[in-house]
């Protein structure tokens, strides 16, 4: 005599995907080590000193007329004092129109402030009893 056992019917197992992590890394700092000299460091008696060089004398402006040569400013001068003189007109244009409307108002409200009191002022002195001398 033989068992027969129903065989279940299973669906299939889920595939679920495996996660690998990586370790985590940390970016170090390199950097190229700096050599400092000692303090006493003196040139070796085997080497010569450098000869040192004049500088260049700077541009020139020749002017014709009156014969002087006018030195001309590096480059870096010239564009400094620009930009601050362009920046300058243009903060100074830019608040002017700006503190005008503002500057009126408040002059024309100092002028009433000012007639007022110069009003009541000449009312006291008008309505003071004065002295009699006799």
């Amino acid at each position: 005599m033989q068992i027969n056992l129903p065989s279940p019917n299973l669906p299939k197992a889920l595939d679920i995907p495996q996660m690998y992590l990586r370790q985590p890394t940390a970016d170090v700092p390199a950097y190229k080590p700096m050599i400092v000299p000692p303090a006493d460091l003196e040139r070796p008696e085997e080497v010569e000193a450098e000869e040192t060089t004049e500088q260049p004398e700077p541009p020139t402006l020749k002017i014709p007329v009156i014969d002087i040569k006018m030195p001309i400013p590096e480059t870096a001068v010239v564009v400094t004092a620009v930009t601050t003189a362009v920046i300058a007109v243009t903060t100074t244009t830019i608040t002017q129109s700006l503190f005008e409307p503002i500057k009126k108002k408040v002059q024309k409200q100092l002028q009433t402030k000012v007639n007022k009191w110069k009003e009541n002022q000449k009312k006291k002195k008008d309505s003071s009893p004065k002295s009699k001398t006799e």
